[in-house]
Parts: structure tokens; sequence; C-alpha cells
């Protein structure tokens, strides 16, 4: 039988702090088993969750995207090549979506200081006249391109230019 690893041997062999595995615990994407004085015990496959939740919330993966994706995995079994091939495809569309969202904001504040305040006149951001209001709430120019919000979108991005 394998031997169980303790809260702290985990925190050391993951670099994760003895809070964040707590934290982990409580929203499910861990388990540990209780010893009759009420001590956590890890099995060995928590270290490859652990490093494939840092590693998904080193790239920016929500949270709850990475508890759905471990529940994917069968019980206790530690997640393996396969399983992080297929984890990590099924979040690559929404990377690249944010990594496009975030040059598109990049490039848009060359010139700008962020609010438009200094810069109104050459803002990228600028909505004159509240026109992007028929497009929806929110930021709509920092939102996802037209091509990824669809035909409808494009058409009234292009009335609107």
């Amino acid at each position: 039988m394998q031997k169980e690893l303790s809260v702290g041997e985990v925190a050391r062999r993951s670099g994760v702090a003895v809070s964040a595995l707590h934290f982990y615990e409580q929203r499910g994407l861990i388990q540990s088993n209780r010893t009759r004085g009420n001590q956590r015990r890890y099995g060995r496959d928590v270290l490859r969750r652990i490093a494939v939740i840092r590693v998904a919330q080193e790239v920016g993966v929500p949270l709850a995207d990475i508890a759905a994706a471990l529940d994917s995995l069968p019980e206790g079994r530690t997640p393996t090549r396969d399983d992080w091939s297929r984890l990590s495809t099924a979040w690559r569309d929404d990377l690249d979506r944010r990594i496009e969202q975030l040059t598109r904001l990049r490039d848009g504040l060359t010139d700008c200081i962020g609010c438009g305040c200094m810069s109104i006149d050459r803002c990228p951001l600028r909505n004159p006249d509240d026109r992007l209001a028929r497009q929806g709430p929110g930021a709509r120019r920092l939102l996802p391109s037209p091509r990824s919000r669809g035909e409808g979108a494009r058409r009234a991005d292009e009335r609107q230019s």
C-alpha cells in the first residue's frame, strides 16, 4: 500500500502553502482522508493534481473551469499525459480569446493613460454620442472581436463605423 502524505509534506513537495491546500480541498479540487486524530492525509496522486491546478491558474484558467476539468477524471487516479492533453485542449480556445482581447487592449492604450481624459480626441476606446450602447452593456470595444461574437455583431460594428 502506498504511504499517504501529511498536509505539510504535500505543501513542501508541491510548493503550495498549507492554506492553499485547504482552499483547494474546500473547493473540491483535491481530497484528503482523515486519521483517527482528524489529521489530513493525501494520496500521492494529489501532487500531480496540484501541478495541474497551478499550471492552469498560472495561464489564467478560472478555478471553476479547473474544478470541472478535474471532476472529469476518475476519482483518485493521477492525471496522465493524455488527461493533460485533453484538459489543456479544452482550455485553448478560451485562452486564445483572452490573448486576443488583451492584445487589443494593450495596443489600444498606446497613447492613452487608460481613462481617455488626457487624449479623448485620439483614444481608440472613445465612443462619441454613446453609439456603442446599441450593441449592449459594458465596455464594447474591449469585448471579444466581432468575428468571435458572430455575424450579427459584425454587421452592427460595420454600421457604427
